[in-house]
């Protein structure tokens, strides 16, 4: 375990440098911010006392070493734009967008995994074929348009929930619903395909011989062999939802990370920009690891230490 522990940290950081690196100077090739931190009316003089004062006059590599510098003491500066430390923007926002992968994760879990068990295990007859459909649907509709959907209907036309904006559960609903949706799809197919697997191995057919039965077979025996790619989905789309709240926030106006580099983007609000994308490599890093361990907890044919 200590070795695995060790390994995967190298790899953490290795991975953490390159992502630093590329994002630093991908947005650098977006221009320079003070020309739109200016007014109008601003001489040259005052955009280059706005650059000096920014620290934007400086050597490239310089900036790139001073910014691994603070990173590597978990400091990610100062918004060019709100004039606030950059942890503190993404310290309130967390919690909304916390809130929100949280709702979605359980649309997509709480609907994907049961739909995946129905496919698998009636795959003939009508209710399947009805929620494949859905499935299908549900996968092949883009995040903002599913949203929009969401508005007309249940805000505009029936009047159900609120458009947009946070205060009350009902808020989170269609946002929740709207970014868990593609992933209930995908939940859905890799529980099917899982459980068809498992379900024409050996020792399903011997427990059935041996008359187990059919709910204690599924649950006992064939759904913890068929969770651990279920893990590695759930790993990777937690992921996702990171990244699709940067759609569904736009559009419901939800207050998070997402809604926050957005406008961090538009402005060229680059350590803001930088924050964010930091903080969503370290959490798709955690999360592999995280999914690791559970494999070995799952299953402990597995060894971590031996790379398998």
């Amino acid at each position: 375990m200590t070795s695995f522990l060790l390994r995967r940290g190298g790899q953490a950081l290795i991975t953490l440098f390159g992502v630093a690196t590329l994002i630093f100077f991908v947005q650098r090739l977006t221009g320079d911010p003070t020309y739109l931190l200016v007014p109008e009316t601003a001489t040259a003089a005052d955009i280059e006392n706005l650059r000096h004062a920014l620290g934007l006059d400086r050597p490239l590599m310089v900036q790139y070493v001073d910014f691994l510098f603070n990173l590597a003491r978990f400091d990610l500066g100062q918004s060019v734009v709100q004039r606030v430390p950059v942890t503190t923007i993404i310290a309130s926002r967390m919690p909304y967008t916390v809130m929100l992968a949280c709702g979605a994760l359980t649309v997509a879990c709480g609907i994907g995994i049961p739909v995946g068990i129905l496919l698998a295990l009636f795959r003939d007859s009508a209710p399947a074929k009805l929620a494949g459909g859905f499935v299908l649907a549900a996968q092949s509709m883009p995040t903002f348009w599913s949203g929009i959907l969401l508005i007309l209907l249940f805000a505009v036309t029936l009047g159900w929930l609120p458009p947009s904006s946070t205060g009350s559960f009902a808020n989170l609903i269609m946002p929740s619903v709207a970014l868990g949706l593609l992933s209930m799809a995908t939940f859905a197919r890799i529980t099917r395909a899982a459980l068809i697997e498992e379900l024409s191995r050996d020792y399903v057919r011997t427990a059935r011989a041996r008359g187990v039965g059919p709910v204690r077979l599924l649950f006992r025996h064939v759904a913890r062999n068929a969770a651990i790619p279920l893990i590695t989905v759930a790993a990777l789309e937690i992921s996702n939802l990171l990244a699709g709240a940067v759609i569904v926030e736009t559009v419901f106006a939800w207050p998070g990370i997402g809604q926050v580099t957005v406008q961090a983007i538009l402005a060229r609000d680059f350590l803001v920009v930088q924050g964010v994308v930091m903080l969503g490599a370290l959490v798709t890093i955690a999360l592999s690891l995280l999914s690791d361990l559970l494999y070995s907890i799952i299953d402990p044919r597995i060894a971590l230490d031996d790379g398998r």
